[in-house]
């Protein structure tokens, strides 16, 4: 299509979408989802501060365990994103610049760690590296019986944390290479460059904004992660900020919410400086381009590229494979630290986890809280999608909502946790219901962090409608509303729907905010699984674990299927 098509089309465009007086409405309402509770907790601090009440603030921040877990917060975040890009980097660059086979399926063996929940990841990793070993103690690798598991430590957490955020570092910089143009580095090859030469001056210069994106993110989820902590590092006395709150909260209730509000804004401040440093170094960096494409497989690899297979699927099997296999191996055997084999081997756990009550509550509303929040988020993301990629569209007011319905997302759970306490703590006003101790207050949570997920394959597909077809329907008199009913929703919904997907397969086992806010009879099932293993059933832990992977393995397989109909990027592991 040629410039002046373009040209011809824009005044259209801009009227074609969705109205200007409905536009503000949908903004205001994501606005009040994400931004209440943040405020709310900003408040809760500021407030008395303006009053000249400084207690709590006095008080958490002279206390000597407030400065450790901070100092442990940040350390153990640092490493984990360390470990998350040294996965990361090599595994985007062959799988987004090279003639690599099966890059499909090694990208969703390295995504699938982010879409195991955080407790289930430590859970695999404790039963791999144990005494008790179904896969190490056979082999003799096992550390002796009676000396601490190595994965209780710092060590442990920020390897954990690594893997599991892997992925963040992974998806942000494979986007960037996309965005390589193609003529570029085939220039570069014709002027005789080794590759390695080409990825130094080329392609790693240009993708630097995307690989600052993906540290930062991995910073942010290891800082936020409650599940690896509260695992690994509770047993072993290492306090981060996460498992402090948790345990104040656990342990002197609402009382308390003053000062763990100091220490959520606490943490939710050295978030945003990470993303502010994201930011800086984005801004600092000028690597736009005139033009191009992204290409697919254009270093070729020669006869690196088998020793490269081999040396890729063997270190999925080490952080993938290998842990899940001893999570399964512990939730098949009759007593725990025992090997596994034909006489030990049993079932009788399924069974047991299974057939108890607060497993099937959790089930039940995990379904329930996972299955409205995608569902509300889809129906409010379509229109909002639209009206963001309406007139003004790179307006202050669009940029502003959209850096305001990320924040929920980039922020540690933990605050945007703490945040809808203090909202719902009390009666509605006018309404007189109170959310609190209800499932409505989880959902509520729900709905402003993972508001962002929703959004973005929605905002990808509007961007690519032709609006030749809104157009035609404006000239036969179709107002805003009915164009969005007939033209954009059924286009788009293909690309919502996997938005809600992947918010369905991330809250319905979420456990960082649930972890928060349930109360007796409101348990989710990442909390029912954190409660066994520190109830000191193990194999029941397992067995419930594997359960939850199946649930997310089959979900992301059937995603995978029906996603060859929905435009490249909507699905995160294929290319």
């Amino acid at each position: 299509m040629s410039l002046a098509t373009f040209s011809d089309r824009r005044p259209f465009r801009a009227a074609g979408r969705f109205s200007v007086s409905g536009a503000p409405l949908l903004f205001a309402l994501a606005g009040l989802i994400v931004l209440l509770p943040i405020l709310r907790l900003v408040w809760e601090v500021a407030g008395p501060m303006a009053g000249g009440d400084l207690t709590a603030l006095t008080r958490v921040l002279t206390s000597k365990m407030t400065w450790r877990a901070t100092g442990n917060s940040v350390a153990i975040a640092a490493g984990a994103t360390v470990v998350a890009a040294a996965l990361g980097v090599p595994f985007a660059l062959l799988c987004g610049l090279t003639d690599l086979r099966g890059k499909t399926a090694l990208a969703f063996c390295l995504i699938l760690p982010l879409m195991i929940p955080a407790q289930i990841v430590a859970l695999s990793w404790i039963h791999l590296a144990g005494s008790g070993s179904p896969l190490l103690k056979p082999l003799g690798l096992a550390p002796a019986p009676g000396t601490p598991n190595p994965v209780y430590s710092s060590a442990g957490m920020i390897l954990v944390m690594g893997i599991e955020h892997a992925p963040l570092v992974f998806l942000a910089l494979r986007a960037a290479l996309r965005a390589v143009p193609r003529d570029l580095v085939e220039a570069a090859q014709a002027a005789g460059a080794r590759r390695g030469r080409v990825l130094r001056t080329i392609v790693l210069p240009l993708s630097l904004p995307g690989l600052a994106a993906g540290l930062a993110l991995s910073f942010v989820a290891a800082l936020g992660n409650f599940g690896v902590p509260a695992l690994l590092g509770i047993p072993a006395g290492i306090p981060v900020l996460p498992t402090l709150i948790y345990r104040r909260l656990a342990g002197f209730g609402p009382s308390v919410l003053p000062e763990v509000a100091v220490l959520a804004v606490l943490i939710g401040a050295i978030a945003c400086v990470g993303i502010a440093a994201q930011m800086a170094l984005q801004a600092r960096v000028d690597a736009r381009v005139i033009g191009g494409s992204a290409p697919a497989a254009v270093l070729r690899l020669g006869r690196a590229r088998r020793p490269l297979e081999i040396l890729c699927w063997t270190v999925v099997a080490l952080i993938l494979a290998a842990p899940l296999a001893a999570l399964a191996s512990t939730s098949l055997i009759r007593v725990y630290g025992l090997p596994l084999g034909p006489e030990t081997a049993t079932l009788a756990h399924y069974a047991t986890v299974l057939g108890l009550d607060q497993v099937g509550r959790a089930f039940t509303n995990s379904f329930v809280l996972s299955g409205a929040a995608a569902l509300l988020l889809v129906l409010l993301a379509i229109p909002l999608a639209h009206a963001m990629a309406g007139p003004g569209k790179g307006g202050r007011l669009v940029r502003a909502v959209g850096v305001l319905i990320e924040l929920p997302h980039a922020v540690p759970g933990v605050v945007l946790a703490i945040g809808c306490i203090l909202v719902f703590l009390k009666p509605l006003p006018l309404l007189g219901v109170s959310l609190y101790g209800t499932l409505g207050i989880i959902l509520a949570a729900y709905l402003a962090r993972f508001l962002s997920l929703a959004l973005r394959p929605a905002q990808a597909a509007c961007a690519a409608l032709d609006p030749a077809m809104e157009e035609a329907a404006r000239a036969c008199g179709a107002g805003p509303l009915r164009r969005l009913r007939t033209i954009v929703a059924p286009l788009v919904a293909p690309a919502a729907a996997a938005g809600g997907v992947l918010v369905f397969l991330t809250a319905f086992n979420e456990l960082t905010v649930s972890i928060l806010l349930w109360s007796q009879g409101r348990e989710t099932l990442g909390v029912v699984v954190y409660a066994l293993e520190e109830g000191g059933s193990p194999t029941l832990a397992a067995a419930l674990s594997v359960v939850t992977i199946a649930v997310v393995v089959a979900v992301l397989l059937a995603v995978g299927w029906l996603g060859r109909r929905l435009p490249a990027g909507i699905i995160p592991w294929r290319g």
